[in-house]
């Protein structure tokens, strides 16, 4: 790889140098229970990007940690208090989906659910400064906006008239919308700043991507789709460029990307494809950057060489 080459993918990388972490948490609650297994009258969870981080349902009424790292530091206290808060919650959620229910002259036939939604979303940059980008607290009913809070404003947004209510009772106590914000720019900045810290010792176990690039058969006669696979990353921010004669892709090329996908483990894929005639003789490449690399790796497909997968044949 030449110097100008080098300087090139500098400059397409240089996104990556930045990265953006949220945590949230997500409360859901039934009207009433429904015979589904795994599906609870109430939920609770933390995540962390998007990795749960804790987790308590309505059967078992204890908030544990879902995430090894987090049980190794945070203390026994921590997720005393947490049950407790989660109780107080299930009981203020049970009353008010019966409230919601009641202003919109609903009966108990149908289930309906009430969720909450809250938390931030920072950025770190490569001096390793924290920037706010943005808080959220916001509600919905069944599947419905039903009640946000302007972070700017101070104030809640009621986008259904049923809201209304609730958002003139709770703008009147100026300390509630006051803690609100205070809590999404700073309490919840400080434990997102926490919990990223706590596992990072997870981050430097984490293994570099895998990377991969072969071409398959595809439907249309001559032509061959070729795939850039990327797996087992972590964190989720990544770059990946398809080259062809060292030449940078993009979507106006005809590459598309599945956009990067979770594994499962805790750990990322991306896939990114494009069509090619199978005669054509250039050299294609797969050129990946990622925060725990020293430097992009690069996979070469070469002249005609392909690792052709018939794309009728099954997994069995």
């Amino acid at each position: 790889m030449g110097p100008s080459l080098v300087l090139m993918f500098l400059g397409i990388f240089s996104a990556v140098d930045c990265e953006i972490h949220t945590l949230q948490y997500i409360y859901t609650s039934l009207s009433k229970p429904i015979d589904v297994p795994d599906v609870y009258k109430f939920t609770a969870m933390g995540i962390l990007d998007d990795r749960r981080i804790d987790y308590y349902n309505s059967q078992e009424k204890v908030k544990k940690p879902t995430q090894g790292w987090m049980a190794e530091n945070l203390p026994q206290d921590y997720w005393d208090k947490g049950t407790q808060s989660r109780k107080s919650k299930e009981e203020w959620f049970n009353v008010n989906v019966k409230i919601l229910m009641d202003r919109m002259r609903q009966n108990d036939s149908d289930v309906h659910i009430l969720q909450w939604m809250h938390g931030c979303t920072i950025e770190k940059t490569p001096n390793g400064e924290t920037k706010f980008v943005k808080g959220f607290d916001q509600y919905g009913y069944d599947g419905n906006d039903f009640l946000s809070f302007n972070d700017a404003d101070m104030q809640w947004v009621a986008p259904v008239t049923e809201a209304r209510p609730t958002k003139s009772k709770w703008d009147s106590v100026d300390i509630l919308n006051q803690y609100t914000k205070g809590y999404l720019e700073k309490e919840c900045v400080e434990w997102l700043e926490k919990f990223l810290t706590y596992s990072e010792a997870q981050l430097r176990q984490a293994s570099p991507p895998e990377v991969t690039i072969f071409a398959r058969k595809s439907l249309q006669p001559a032509v061959h789709t070729l795939v850039c696979f990327a797996t087992g990353f972590y964190p989720k921010d990544i770059e990946m460029v398809i080259l062809q004669n060292d030449v940078p892709l993009t979507e106006s090329n005809g590459v598309t990307s599945s956009g990067v996908r979770p594994n499962g483990d805790g750990t990322h894929q991306l896939m990114k494809t494009l069509m090619i005639e199978a005669s054509d003789m250039s050299n294609y490449s797969c050129l990946v950057q990622h925060r725990s690399l020293e430097q992009p790796i690069k996979k070469d497909l070469g002249k005609f060489v392909f690792m052709v997968i018939d794309c009728c044949t099954g997994v069995g």
